[in-house]
């Protein structure tokens, strides 16, 4: 899609109709929902579905436009993910992954990769594990990467991987910076390159096909590393100066709320039902008071993680890089999107009864939102290091990657 459109401001991307994707959306929407139940069963998003998906370009949407990307702002990327997650939550899922960590690629990867990776004619994908669980050694022109990593999401439908990795210091132990820190390194290699050992069944989230995978001797060129712990933006510095973590929380934030969202429509429809258990919750004062307390919290929580977002892109069109208060910030909206989510689905699971127990869209939304939940981003140590952070115990620190550290 290559309509103009009306800038969120002068430093986005205008050639992307973004209202155009939001539509398609809307249209696949039924492909999705139709094939959901199976691609639980296949373990992955099938062929009907990624066809509906592909032309999305999740991939590009955070891209520059001179890289061939939409250069589209955290909040129309929010609402994409959004709207593709109340459809199916697995293809909300393996789009966001998409995204997100193509994003990092486009944002931290130097000059001559970027010309190789989006350069005209390219449709790359990237997917994998930011968790440092493998070796890379240095060799001419490059590195030999080894190691195994779980939790590979969207690696099925990738073109290029995207693994954390421990620097060698040449004797088989880790290399450590000048403050004595282990040096970190991000790696991208062909899909093809790697080993897919399965390892994903699960509670929810079961079409993600977030397996296993490994490398052995896979090597990865000089220009296809980043230091993930510490990346600096190559390009639009202002928003990828969010870093690693802040593109993540938008992929996270919006799969959230397109979920709470799914569930609050999926239980009021269940309660307008004129027979059976629904019907009595339909004459019920008390389900209409819990449900309107929960459709208040999953609406507060959408509008606290928007506002965040608003005052972090107004930040980023006055030219300024990203603060450690809106870093923190960024990270309570995405915890408290979570938690609504999670508040919802209980609800609803519990008010349906039987009926949510059975096979459908009630049961599987419940499924993933208690597995979302649980992933590392969400982590509570997280939310109380913003809170310290936000309280002024912490206010000499910085945030690095996941942590906030003391300054330098």
């Amino acid at each position: 899609m290559n309509k103009p459109m009306k800038s969120t401001g002068s430093y986005w991307g205008t050639r992307t109709d973004f209202a155009g994707l939001l539509e398609q959306i809307k249209k696949i929407g039924p492909i999705l929902e139709e094939n959901a139940e199976a691609n639980d069963e296949l373990g992955r998003l099938n062929e009907a579905t990624f066809a509906a998906l592909k032309p999305l370009r999740m991939s590009h949407i955070f891209a520059a436009e001179e890289n061939g990307g939409a250069q589209l702002s955290p909040s129309q990327g929010l609402k994409l993910i959004e709207a593709i997650t109340y459809h199916s939550g697995s293809a909300g899922w393996i789009s966001m992954v998409h995204t997100c960590v193509s994003a990092m690629a486009a944002a931290f990867l130097p000059d001559s990769a970027i010309a190789d990776l989006f350069g005209a004619g390219t449709e790359n994908r990237f997917s994998g594990q930011g968790t440092p669980t493998g070796m890379l050694k240095k060799v001419d022109g490059g590195y030999l990467l080894n190691g195994k990593w779980s939790y590979g999401s969207g690696m099925y439908h990738a073109t290029y991987s995207h693994s954390a990795a421990l620097v060698d210091d040449g004797t088989g132990k880790p290399a450590k910076d000048a403050n004595g820190n282990p040096i970190v390194l991000c790696a991208h290699a062909p899909v093809g390159k790697h080993g897919f050992l399965g390892n994903w069944d699960v509670l929810g989230l079961r079409a993600t096909g977030s397996i296993d995978y490994d490398a052995k001797d896979v090597f990865i060129p000089d220009n296809y590393v980043f230091p993930i712990l510490t990346a600096e933006p190559q390009r639009l510095k202002e928003f990828f100066s969010i870093g690693v973590v802040g593109l993540a929380a938008i992929g996270h934030s919006g799969w959230a709320i397109g979920t709470g969202r799914r569930m609050m429509d999926e239980i009021a429809k269940f309660a307008r039902g004129k027979t059976g258990r629904s019907g009595l919750l339909g004459e019920s004062d008390k389900f209409w008071f819990d449900f309107a307390r929960n459709e208040s919290r999953v609406r507060a929580s959408r509008a606290f993680l928007f506002d965040v977002w608003a005052d972090v892109e107004a930040s980023i069109e006055a030219g300024q890089r990203v603060s450690t208060r809106q870093i923190s910030l960024i990270h309570l909206a995405k915890s408290d999107v979570h938690e609504a989510g999670v508040d919802a689905c209980q609800f609803a699971y519990r008010a349906a009864g039987g009926a949510s127990l059975r096979a459908g869209a009630m049961q599987r939304v419940f499924r993933e939102m208690m597995t979302a939940v649980n992933h590392f981003t969400i982590n509570p140590n997280i939310v109380g290091a913003a809170g310290r952070e936000i309280g002024g115990v912490w206010s000499d620190r910085v945030w690095q990657f996941y942590d906030l550290i003391e300054k330098k």
